[in-house]
């Protein structure tokens, strides 16, 4: 298989995935096309290689930096933004974990507590705040172990966790 074929099998699997991930097919497919760069790519670039719109490179590229899954890089004597992914996957899985908790996780643990304030005297509201507790349990668990996931040095986890799957 050529160095191209390789790259564009690569882009289109990894956008596949974004779904998977909860993100939009094309932030996965740019995402993947600055990991397999191997020079910083302007969003000329970027539009040219995946065939889409400036608007979607400006917003799709600004969502990547903002999860910290990209960086702008300058280029001297350029006036154009470049762009070079994050390619320390242990950052790159902090960081997705980081931003998917942000948007999944920390609003539902605040809807459950709202939730757990739902009055009534019948089986039916017991039944309810009880289902809210067991969510809000599980939420808490996942939130505290995410959390310590963050935190703990990315090299050890990588190593404990290929260990465990081989």
């Amino acid at each position: 298989m050529e160095l191209q074929e390789g790259k564009d099998k690569f882009i289109e699997a990894w956008g596949a995935l974004g779904s998977s991930w909860g993100v939009t097919r094309t932030m996965a497919q740019i995402h993947a096309l600055l990991l397999v760069a191997s020079d910083p790519l302007s969003a000329e670039d970027i539009m040219e290689e995946l065939q889409i719109s400036r608007g979607n490179v400006n917003t799709t590229t600004r969502m990547l930096l903002d999860w910290g899954l990209a960086h702008k890089k300058l280029i001297p004597g350029e006036r154009k933004e470049f762009f070079v992914a994050e390619k320390d996957m242990s950052k790159v899985v902090k960081n997705i974990i980081i931003a998917r908790k942000k948007r999944e996780l920390e609003p539902m643990l605040h809807l459950l507590d709202d939730l757990t304030g739902v009055e009534g005297d019948t089986a039916e509201a017991e039944e309810f705040r009880e289902v809210v507790k067991e969510l809000k349990l599980y939420s808490h668990k996942a939130d505290s172990a995410l959390a310590a996931l963050v935190k703990v040095d990315s090299n050890w986890f990588f190593s404990t966790f290929l260990t465990m799957i081989k």
